[in-house]
C-alpha cells in the first residue's frame, strides 16, 4: 500500500530479460545482489497506532532495500537514476534519445515502470539496450524492493548507467527511495509553469529538473522564467536544464552532466 494515496500494489509483475546477444559477461568481482542480503528488522507494535506502524512498516522495509541497492550501485560504481514526472512529459522519448548517444561509449540499462504493458521497455529495447518492464498494476509508483528483484534479474555491469523510469506521478515516488544516487524530475512546456510549487515534494528530492519539449515554447503560453523560479523556490539548490528531445536542443548539456556524475 502506498502511504501518501492509499493505493494498493495488486499484482506486481517484473517481466522476463529478453537474450541479448552481445550481453557482456558478468565480472568474476562483481557483487551479486540477491534478495537474500535482505533481512528485516523487527518492529514494536507498544506504542503506535495501526495506521502509523503501517506507514512505519512501508517505509522502513523501503527503506532496507534501498540500501541494498544504493550499496549494490557503489560497489559496481554504477550511476542510477529515478527519473519522475507527469504521464506525457517525454520521459521515454528522453531516454531513447540519451541512450541512443550514450550507447556507443557506456554501458546502460533500464529499469521501466508502469502500470501495465511492455510498451515502454520495447521502445529502449529498440535503441539496442537492455530493459526490464516492472508493471505494477493499481500501484502508482515504484518501490526499492522491485528495484533489488529487476536487479537480479538485470545484474547490470559495473562501470554503467541505470535509468529508472517511474511510473507517471509526481506525488508518491517523491516519498520512496529507490537507492539511486538521485531523482531527475521532468516537465514539458505542456504542462504549466507551476509544476514545482503544486508538486513541492518531488521538485525538493529531486537534484536536478529537466524542462522538456522547449521546441514547442513559440506555440505556447508558458513563461519558462517563471517556472525557472518556482522551482527554485521550492529548492534553491536545484539544477535545471533546458532541452528538447525531439530536436536535440540543450541535450549536450545533459549528456555532459552524465559523464560528468558517473
Amino acid at each position: 500500500m502506498c502511504t501518501t494515496c492509499g493505493c494498493g500494489t495488486g499484482e506486481v509483475r517484473i517481466g522476463a530479460l529478453p537474450h541479448h546477444h552481445n550481453e557482456p559477461k558478468l565480472s568474476q568481482n562483481q557483487p551479486h545482489l540477491t534478495l537474500s542480503t535482505f533481512s528485516p528488522m523487527a518492529t514494536n507494535n507498544d506504542t503506535e497506532t495501526r495506521l502509523l506502524k503501517i506507514e512505519q512498516d512501508v517505509l522502513g522495509e523501503n527503506n532496507q532495500f534501498a540500501e541494498i541497492n544504493r550499496q549494490f550501485f557503489k560497489k559496481n560504481q554504477i550511476l542510477a537514476l529515478n527519473l519522475v514526472s507527469s504521464p506525457g512529459s517525454g520521459k521515454t522519448t528522453l531516454l531513447t534519445t540519451t541512450l541512443s548517444q550514450l550507447k556507443h561509449t557506456e554501458l546502460c540499462y533500464v529499469i521501466e515502470g508502469d502500470q501495465q504493458t511492455e510498451n515502454d521497455a520495447q521502445r529502449i529495447r529498440e535503441t539496442g539496450v537492455q530493459a526490464l518492464q516492472i508493471n505494477t498494476g493499481k500501484g502508482c509508483h515504484l518501490d526499492a524492493k522491485m528495484i533489488t528483484q529487476a536487479l537480479e534479474k538485470l545484474q547490470p555491469q559495473q562501470n554503467s548507467f541505470v535509468f529508472i523510469e517511474n511510473v507517471g506521478n509526481l506525488v508518491c515516488p517523491a516519498e520512496f527511495d529507490l537507492g539511486e544516487f538521485t531523482k531527475v524530475a521532468i516537465l514539458s512546456v505542456t504542462e504549466g509553469e507551476d509544476k514545482p510549487l503544486k508538486y513541492p515534494h518531488m521538485f525538493a528530492a529531486a537534484q536536478l529538473m529537466i524542462i522538456n519539449k522547449i521546441d514547442l515554447l513559440p506555440y505556447l503560453n508558458f513563461d519558462l522564467d517563471k517556472c525557472i523560479a518556482y522551482a527554485k523556490q521550492v529548492n534553491p539548490n536545484i539544477e535545471i536544464f533546458c532541452l528538447s528531445a525531439t530536436s536535440g536542443e540543450g541535450m549536450d548539456r545533459w549528456l555532459a552532466w552524465l559523464k560528468q556524475h558517473k
